[in-house]
């Protein structure tokens, strides 16, 4: 019998060279192989004669190709058509480019096809249909053959015949409990894999993926919970009381009301500092929710408990612009607050503070520092699991100080049950200033000039972000915009009489700070800029940004781009400008006009392009999933469920627990 994760080349007939064609693939274990799914399926099933057709049914043809040609259209495209004949009739053949089968097909030749049957006038046609010879392959009248992903060398064919021998001499042991595939009316992992690679007529494929999804997301899960309970267990917070006739003096000192969901979020972070086990809460809160402010209530009780407390910001900018936010509304009532940004000679051990504000600097010289109490990680996904353990693993005591994270980035309710899913959440919903509207328009390159003339009549503060620094040699990236370049050609050219800025990561923290300075002063009109911008640049006054290149992104991260404008007094705009008018780019860029809410947009972001972009920008090291969507909340919820239930009894499920065990960042069916 084959072990399952022996190299692949135990297989007969696979020496070096397939060996090597089939790791292209991701196939390099017997595992990997049983695990190679199709991506679709030719259906021979429902073999007919010509005469029997009817429209819009899936069907299989055998019969003799009387003609292929390549013919145009009146609007010039090239289709190829052909005519196939059988005993009881002619049908008529179309594909759309694929001008080749006409070297490919011989006429007069025997053919099997497979396709949809369309009307096409008074007769019918098989529309693109799947074709082959019928001596190449027997043919296989009522079966369903599954097409894989393929690469030079290695065809479906090939990959069928290795992956039945694989099933005849391996073992696939099942690793679920039987009462949740009971329960869940799953097949067994054995018999789940094998009606994939060779389904019956009438099966039900999708409900086959998600046995091979909730497998998936059970294992992260499981892990999710296992960190909750250990913070829940072993773990122990510093003693903290509700000091609520304090907090009120704050509140009433500050020069707004706070909103009803920033209220709420206080509330909830006071309950957690009251209790013994240490808060593990995440903030998240769309652009200009206000999320500076609730941190700054929840600092203060910490400081009224006499404890202190760390705020580490992904930016100097983002750390300088807090230091001076939380000095205008703390200071006052008595609370020492200093900066530490990279290059500051501060040692946190011998200094005396109550909140410390500052980079992951602070991350190198924190370990003497006694009695915090409170660590907020603010944009948490820039730092990084590894980082964020580092601020509570320093502490061997099993006292630990809280931990509040803060996201501007919406994440859809699928992913606050994965990645989150061992925190407590705080949403804030509505902005402070209600009435502050931002107007988005996507235009098309040819459209370009005419706003650049546009944003000169308006005359008012603009950002324009690229998203490269400089330009890039590489072909595929040869038309996204480079914040140098386009700082050239504009500074000397339609914004010659303005003074242009430009800002980018690569400079060093006191220029940032100076041409930030001056953007905010108005000595600088229009700033050329990278994302930098995009975490917390807080320039009241700019009412414009234009987002160069738009297509590169997901739409949260425009939406917190856009989010840099209209915070001030005046309406704000922002021109979303792609590098090409591609038809999907334009469909998906143009939610940013209709969706104002950027949950929404994280949500639809997430439908149209999976959630790589999403969990890219959340948190480095988080899994990619081989089958599991994490758009289906059906079965990210069932696994969310049985992890919780599982995770105390994992011993009794051995193989359950050894395949837990021995999942790591990579995808747990290579394990």
């Amino acid at each position: 019998m084959l072990d399952l994760l022996s190299k692949v080349s135990k297989i007969p007939k696979i020496g070096p060279k397939y060996e090597f064609f089939l790791s292209k693939l991701g196939i390099n274990t017997v595992k990997d192989l049983l695990f190679h799914i199709p991506s679709r399926y030719e259906d021979y099933s429902n073999l007919k004669k010509i005469k029997e057709l009817q429209p819009n049914e899936s069907v299989t043809v055998n019969g003799m190709l009387l003609s292929v040609d390549n013919v145009f259209t009146r609007n010039r495209k090239r289709l190829t058509k052909g005519v196939l004949k059988d005993e009881t009739g002619k049908l008529d053949l179309v594909w759309f480019n694929m001008h080749y089968l006409v070297k490919s097909l011989e006429v007069g030749e025997n053919y099997q096809l497979t396709g949809v049957v369309k009307p096409s006038g008074s007769k019918l046609s098989l529309t693109a249909p799947a074709i082959k010879k019928i001596e190449d392959e027997p043919k296989n009248d009522g079966e369903i053959l599954g097409v894989y992903p393929e690469t030079e060398g290695v065809n479906s064919k090939f990959l069928r015949d290795k992956i039945k021998f694989a099933f005849e001499n391996s073992e696939i042991e099942e690793h679920l409990p039987l009462e949740i595939i009971n329960k869940y009316q799953f097949q067994e992992l054995r018999d789940t894999l094998y009606h994939l690679h060779f389904p019956k007529p009438g099966q039900d494929s999708e409900k086959l993926i998600e046995r091979l999804q909730f497998d998936e997301l059970l294992l992260e899960l499981l892990k999710v919970e296992e960190r909750k309970d250990k913070w829940a267990q072993k773990l122990t917070a510093h003693e903290i009381r509700d000091f609520s006739k304090e907090l009120t003096e704050v509140r009433n000192s500050l020069p707004f009301k706070l909103t009803q969901t920033q209220e709420k979020s206080v509330s909830e972070i006071s309950k957690d500092l009251v209790k013994s086990t240490p808060m593990n809460r995440l903030l998240e809160g769309d652009v200009g929710t206000g999320k500076t402010m609730v941190a700054v209530m929840a600092s203060q009780l910490t400081v009224l408990n006499g404890y202190k407390v760390l705020y580490l910001a992904p930016t100097e900018i983002l750390a300088r612009q807090h230091f001076e936010s939380f000095k205008k509304y703390l200071e006052p009532h008595g609370t020492q607050i200093i900066l530490k940004v990279g290059g500051s000679k501060i040692k946190l051990a011998e200094t005396d503070f109550d909140i410390c504000i500052g980079t992951h600097a602070i991350l190198f010289d924190f370990q003497d520092v006694k009695d915090v109490a409170l660590v907020i990680v603010d944009e948490q996904h820039r730092f990084g699991v590894e980082q964020r353990s580092k601020i509570l693993n320093i502490y061997n005591q099993k006292v630990v100080p809280n931990l509040l994270t803060m996201t501007a980035t919406p994440i859809p309710r699928t992913f606050a049950l994965t990645l989150y899913g061992d925190l407590e959440i705080s949403v804030l919903e509505a902005p402070p200033n209600k009435d502050k509207k931002i107007t988005t328009y996507v235009i098309y390159p040819n459209k370009r000039d005419d706003m650049y003339k546009w944003i000169l009549e308006k005359n008012e503060p603009t950002f324009i972000v690229c998203p490269f620094i400089n330009e890039s040699e590489a072909e595929e990236f040869s038309q996204v915009k480079s914040a140098i370049k386009e700082f050239g050609i504009l500074s000397t050219g339609i914004f010659k009489d303005k003074k242009v800025g430009l800002l980018h990561g690569k400079l060093k923290p006191i220029e940032k700070e100076e041409i930030i300075r001056k953007f905010r002063s108005g000595e600088i009109q229009i700033l050329v800029s990278t994302p930098v911008i995009e975490v917390g640049v807080d320039i009241p006054d700019a009412t414009i940004i234009v987002i160069e290149s738009a297509e590169r992104y997901g739409l949260a991260s425009l939406h917190q781009l856009r989010g840099r404008v209209g915070r001030g007094s005046k309406e704000g705009f922002c021109v979303v400008s792609p590098s090409t008018g591609n038809k999907n780019s334009m469909e998906r860029l143009k939610n940013l006009e209709k969706y104002s809410n950027g949950l929404e947009l994280a949500e639809i972001d997430l439908k149209i392009r999976g959630e790589g972009d999403v969990t890219g920008r959340m948190q480095s090291g988080f899994k990619n999933f081989k089958f599991a969507d994490l758009t289906n909340l059906y079965i990210l919820e069932k696994a969310k469920i049985e992890a919780s239930n599982l995770l105390p009894k994992l011993d009794k499920y051995p193989k359950l627990r050894a395949l837990y065990k021995s999942s790591s960042s990579e995808n747990i069916w290579n394990n």
